[in-house]
């Protein structure tokens, strides 16, 4: 009926829980697709425990990343409607009822978030504390609190858009799955809620379609919640990175946490005066492009200017004709109004990799 896809690096413990959930409230419905991401913590060795014939397993020999593995995953799949998990999620009862009864082909569903109080508050999840780690959930609670929650939000939708998520395995391989640019992670979630816009297709959230997660777990907070690790911050700087070349723009959401598009311009910076740290933060900014030259003097670039420069995509969409002006103390050249962020639906994947 549907397939599940969860990779896991070196977060067993909270694998166990995730598996757990699903299991005790599916047997046959919901197919898993459980991949270790290079653990070294015993992972792969419990996935060969389990007597799960509804279950595909298998291992990386090194850690690649979710980016990667989700569409490995869903390329494993068997079914023709796929969504993808974190570790550190537990479902509630009716889960999959609730997201597929919205789920048509050019529509992808996510289901809503309860969370405890470790990010900041927003309308697309709900914060609420059943738990702050794999050994002191309290599930039971949880699944009471799920209960009321679906009778009070019984087939209730909003615009909203986070994992968890499902979608037709053939509209997710249409557009090329993930951005592997984005290895190992992360932001790659942006960048795919975004390009899906584009396509057309329909960003939903099932407000009765609950799950449980935690945040951050093994792939951020590693050792201690709430402290980044070392690794995490460089993978974050270079994903950041592409994520700027790409779209010219850095995410935004609104209130429900649904991405608010910008168009992307093939821009090109020409940095004057600028020491190696300030060329490091602006030259992810362009792309090569020659529809925009934007020319920045380090000596008199502060910080209302790189303000002005996110906000550049905006500003040039406003302009009538092709010129020259100034925003700030920057110069920007205008000499294609035409803006290119449909050329980036599709990334060019290769769902055969290590098939």
């Amino acid at each position: 009926m549907i397939s599940l896809v969860i990779p896991s690096y070196n977060n067993l413990r909270h694998l166990k829980n995730a598996y757990n959930s699903v299991r005790k409230h599916y047997t046959d419905k919901v197919e898993l697709v459980l991949i270790d991401d290079g653990s070294d913590d015993g992972t792969f060795e419990w996935l060969q425990s389990l007597d799960d014939p509804n279950s595909i397993i298998w291992r990386e020999e090194k850690r690649i990343g979710h980016t990667i593995l989700y569409d490995r995953g869903i390329s494993k799949a068997t079914n023709d409607i796929v969504g993808i998990l974190h570790a550190d999620m537990y479902i509630a009862p009716n889960y999959v009822e609730n997201v597929l009864k919205h789920l048509e082909p050019g529509k992808v569903v996510c289901a809503t978030r309860v969370e405890p109080p470790l990010h900041p508050e927003g309308k697309e999840k709900i914060v609420r504390n059943f738990g702050m780690d794999f050994d002191s959930l309290k599930m039971d609670d949880f699944y009471s609190f799920a209960e009321e929650e679906m009778v009070r939000m019984k087939d209730k939708t909003t615009k909203g858009m986070f994992a968890p998520w499902v979608i037709y395995k053939s509209d997710f391989e249409a557009i090329g799955g993930h951005d592997h640019g984005f290895a190992p992670f992360p932001y790659e979630d942006s960048d795919i809620f975004q390009r899906w816009i584009l396509k057309g297709y329909e960003l939903i959230q099932s407000r009765d379609a609950l799950t449980y997660h935690l945040t951050c777990r093994g792939h951020r907070w590693t050792k201690e919640i709430g402290k980044n690790d070392n690794e995490y911050e460089t993978f974050r700087s270079k994903a950041r990175a592409h994520f700027l070349r790409k779209w010219g723009f850095w995410m935004r959401n609104d209130e429900w946490g649904y991405p608010i598009m910008s168009p992307v311009y093939n821009k090109t910076l020409i940095l004057n005066n600028c020491n190696d740290e300030l060329k490091e933060i602006l030259e992810p900014w362009g792309n090569g492009g020659k529809d925009v030259i934007v020319e920045i003097d380090g000596n008199s670039f502060t910080q209302q200017d790189y303000q002005y420069l996110e906000q550049l995509p905006d500003v040039i969409k406003e302009q009538e004709e092709i010129g020259e002006f100034t925003l700030g103390n920057i110069k920007i050249t205008i000499n294609n109004l035409e803006s290119h962020e449909k050329d980036l639906i599709i990334w060019k994947n290769t769902f055969t990799e290590q098939n």
